[in-house]
């Protein structure tokens, strides 16, 4: 007879939890710093946070000195923290970057304490691990991003929920409901609002006020103080919030699926299994948690566009549940999924330092001219630091197939240090080269070196978000609609220039063929 969730296996979790900790860390760390902010979403998000930190002005968030509507401000009043406390060390990009693994460290750790008390420590230990092992959160994590803001706040309401009926379960609800809000708006919070409920479900209505009023209180600190200060911008703030919650139709079926499939690896087929094997079980509060808050996700997601942010709250309650069965696998699938693992990332790893010894020595030639090909002009250099760092990675990944004991958890685990040394060595042999591809530096300061000193206003047509960003991270110019300005000489263009306008310049990123940026002059 099949056991519940809550009752304890024999087999133990074979990892300490210091070399957890360690494996979690380097995983948040590693690919967080160390190069420029890169196209997109990294450079618009690293702007915002850099306009709050040298402007004072804390409650509108800013690109390129204009404000921008639709995002909120959390994440971004935190990186301009981590930027100034690491600035004798960092630069602004970097430091800023630091608040993603901030918020990182504090998801996996809120989701050790949810799941430790849902399914007990074996479990709970377990979580991280499936949580950094998870594909869809690999890039997410390593940029600028407020949407692991809203996923920290979203393990915290979870812990909050597992805690019930302990009020201080409904103050960390509602602190991470709120929270989660205030990082994401509706978006970011929508999946959560409806756990609200549970406390009221199973007839706690004083935990269901705590939870309710302090939830309120944080999420509508904020935009109270902006319709005071900023009534324009809170008016289009909120229109544009309400389209955001609204449900879109439409066919999306094919593309959410095809999305969940690489995004939720592997704790979707882990969380299928648990939610199958233990179906009998799904009124306990241990499988029933999980189980709501993922068919809440789910429908937020298909109910909108499939992108992988909109997907992003879909993962922690189905980490909860994949922690609860995948060490209960049977034996054959168990052994096909290690299997699997292993090949493909040690296939993945072999590739990528096959990739970095034809950059660095030119050998294969084919593989060499294909790297110069994407990005003309890039020069890989020997660094001894570099190599270093990914024979670490790899001897890593090594004596985790050879050494770490047979166990229940052995997939899992054998996965997620798959995951961390293909991470670790891609971004010591090919991160300068993405860099180089990546980074609009080079752009902003030929585009500097080409204008005088005393240019005066520069109007902009069709320039998106991220080269705003970028042009006035790096080189401090900044734009401004078209037509907006009658006496500007000089015009920005992602397009070509109407009658009456002389081309000085053209500048792209070496390996982008189809964006390229125009600075023309009125002509006399």
């Amino acid at each position: 007879m099949m056991k519940g969730l809550g009752a304890r296996r024999s087999a133990s979790f074979p990892l300490p939890v210091v070399v957890l900790a360690v494996l979690c860390a380097i995983y948040l760390v590693v690919g967080c710093i160390g190069h420029d902010p890169w196209k997109a979403n990294d450079a618009t998000h690293l702007d915002v946070a850099y306009g709050f930190f040298g402007s004072g002005e804390w409650l509108q968030p800013r690109l390129a000195g204009e404000a921008w509507i639709g995002v909120m401000p959390f994440y971004y009043w935190v990186a301009a923290a981590t930027a100034w406390l690491t600035q004798w060390a960092l630069p602004f990009h970097d430091g800023a970057r630091l608040a993603t693994a901030l918020f990182g460290a504090l998801f996996l750790f809120f989701l050790f304490r949810a799941a430790t008390i849902l399914h007990g420590r074996e479990a709970g230990l377990a979580t991280p691990l499936l949580a950094i092992g998870t594909l869809g959160l690999l890039v997410p994590i390593h940029d600028a991003q407020p949407a692991i803001a809203a996923l920290a706040a979203g393990a915290l309401a979870y812990y909050g929920l597992a805690r019930l009926p302990d009020l201080a379960g409904a103050l960390w609800l509602g602190v991470g409901c709120g929270g989660a809000f205030l990082a994401g708006g509706f978006a970011g919070s929508a999946p959560l609002l409806p756990l609200l409920l549970i406390p009221l479900l199973q007839k706690r209505r004083i935990a269901f006020a705590i939870a309710l009023c302090i939830a309120l209180a944080l999420a509508g600190t904020w935009p109270a103080l902006l319709a005071q200060h900023h009534p324009g911008h809170f008016a289009a703030w909120w229109n544009e919030e309400q389209a955001t919650a609204a449900m879109h139709s439409g066919d999306f079926g094919r593309d959410h699926l095809e999305l969940l499939v690489w995004f939720a690896w592997p704790v979707l087929p882990y969380g299928i299994w648990t939610a199958w094997a233990e179906r009998r079980q799904w009124r306990s509060r241990s499988l029933a948690l999980p189980v709501s808050g993922t068919l809440l996700a789910l429908a937020w997601l298909f109910s909108h566009e499939a992108r992988p942010l909109v997907a992003l709250p879909l993962l922690t309650p189905l980490i909860l549940l994949a922690a609860a069965g995948a060490h209960k696998l049977r034996r054959g699938a168990a052994n096909a999924f290690d299997w699997f693992g292993t090949m493909t990332f040690t296939l993945v790893i072999g590739l990528i330092w096959l990739g970095g010894i034809a950059m660095w020595s030119g050998w294969p030639p084919q593989i060499a001219r294909n790297f110069a090909k994407l990005e003309p002009g890039f020069e890989a250099q020997f660094s001894i630091v570099a190599l270093t760092a990914a024979l670490m990675f790899t001897a890593g990944w090594v004596i985790a197939l050879a050494r770490l004991p047979r166990s229940p958890w052995s997939g899992a685990i054998h996965w997620t240090a798959g995951v961390v040394a293909m991470w670790g060595v891609l971004v010591a042999l090919w991160f300068p080269w993405i860099d180089y591809g990546k980074s609009y530096r080079p752009v902003a300061t030929s585009l500097l070196r080409a204008l005088p000193a005393e240019h005066g206003c520069i109007e902009r047509r069709n320039l998106g978000l991220a080269q705003r960003a970028a042009l006035d991270y790096h080189a401090g110019l900044r734009t401004l609609p078209e037509s907006a300005h009658a006496n500007c000489r000089w015009l920005l263009s992602a397009s070509a220039a109407p009658a009456g306008w002389e081309k000085t310049w053209e500048g792209h990123r070496p390996g982008d063929r189809s964006e390229r940026l125009r600075l023309y002059r009125k002509e006399d």
